[in-house]
This record gives structure tokens, C-alpha cells and sequence, in this order.
């Protein structure tokens, strides 16, 4: 069983840049993180000036091995959904593309990331730089394996301030050209202070912590 360490309830606003098809923005972002031990929902967005706002939720079951997304939602100008049923081993897409074959352990776009935050603070020792970590995660149109690499404790200068964080590289997969960083601060219970996906030669997004607010207790 893997050992993890849900981060507690938080939300975190980002600064957003990024590039779409030659067009380059700014925007504001937000991550709202929340579970109670059984139960969490996540959900992401980032507003755009006169392109309004993407978001993605996800929400699920909490388990001895972290997060089992139930529901995953992707909202812009169209709104797309998964389903997950870990016990048939099946994600069903509301667009209508194929069910995909899942197993225990599947997350989604958004979750993966959260997931990754509970491995690490859960154990570690465990990770040391190098390791490689993979998770099949889903889209709302199709399920994928992503594979991390960890590498070395940065120091990163962010809109919130200096933060120490450690970084996992996505690295490209066999269906995808996208690749990336995510990184997580351990003074901050893992959770993402960075996160910068690049698709193609110049389509990126780029998530920087300008302030993190834990919920009430």
C-alpha cells in the first residue's frame, strides 16, 4: 500500500501566462482544494479577458492509496465529462468516445497532480531525484499513462514570495508531445506552487502561487 499524506484544505490563487496558437495571455487562476477524510473536490480555473473561463473539476473518494476520482469535468466553450468505476475497470466519456480500461490507482487531469503531492508527503525518503513515477490519467475524452521524474529542491522566486519547492518533470509520452514541471513546496504540505505544461513547439501554460490561503479549521 502506497503511504500518503493528504494535504489539508486550501485554496490557492495563481498568476497565468501562457501561449495559445501564437495568441499570448495572462490571466488570473485559482485551485480549490477541499476533502473531509471521506470525500474531496477539486476544481481549477483560470479566467481569460474577452475568452471568459476554463475550468476543470474533479471529485472522488478518498482511500488508503490517496485519490479515486469519481467525476471529472472540463468546462470552456463546451463542457466535456468523465466518469470512473474503478470496480468494473471502466471510465465512460459523456462525448461519447470509447470506455476506457482503467485500474486502481487512475487519475484525472486535474487529481494527478493533488495525488502526487499526497506520495510525497506521505514518504519522502521514497522519491529521492531520479525516480520515476507513473499514473494513468484521464481526460475527459481519453485515458493516458503520465510519467514524472523527479528531480532536485528548487528555489523559486514567485508572485507569493521565495519558495523552496521540489520539481517533477512530465515527461512526453508516446500519445502526446506534452510535456512540463510541476512543483511542489514541502512547507506548503506538497501542494503545487508551479505548474508549466508545454504541448507542441510553443503552446504552454504557466501556473505561479501568488497566494495561499489554508481553509479555516
Amino acid at each position: 500500500m502506497l503511504p500518503v499524506t493528504l494535504p489539508d484544505s486550501a485554496t490557492l490563487e495563481f498568476e497565468a501566462s501562457g501561449q495559445v496558437k501564437g495568441f499570448q495571455y495572462s490571466a488570473g487562476a485559482q485551485l480549490q482544494w477541499h476533502h473531509d477524510g471521506q470525500y474531496y473536490q477539486a476544481r481549477q480555473s483560470i479566467s481569460m479577458f474577452l475568452i471568459g473561463e476554463r475550468s476543470q473539476t474533479s471529485e472522488g473518494l478518498i482511500t488508503p492509496k490517496g485519490l479515486q476520482p469519481l467525476n471529472f469535468t472540463d468546462k470552456g466553450r463546451k463542457t466535456q465529462s468523465a466518469s470512473f468505476d474503478v470496480a468494473s475497470g471502466k471510465s465512460h466519456y459523456a462525448d461519447g468516445s470509447a470506455d476506457a480500461a482503467i485500474s486502481d490507482g487512475v487519475q484525472d487531469r486535474l487529481s494527478v497532480f493533488l495525488q502526487l503531492s499526497a506520495l510525497m508527503a506521505g514518504s519522502p525518503e521514497k522519491y529521492p531525484p531520479g525516480t520515476l513515477i507513473e499514473l494513468t490519467a484521464s481526460s475527459a475524452r481519453a485515458a493516458t499513462r503520465w510519467k514524472f521524474r523527479v528531480g532536485a529542491t528548487e528555489a523559486l522566486n514567485l508572485p507569493v514570495g521565495s519558495v523552496m519547492a521540489l520539481r517533477l518533470d512530465k515527461l512526453p509520452g508516446k500519445s502526446s508531445d506534452q510535456h512540463g514541471a510541476v512543483w511542489l513546496a514541502p512547507t506548503m504540505q506538497y501542494l503545487p506552487v508551479r505548474i508549466k505544461l508545454t504541448q507542441g513547439q510553443s503552446d504552454f501554460v504557466d501556473l505561479q502561487l501568488k497566494k495561499y490561503r489554508p481553509a479555516q479549521q
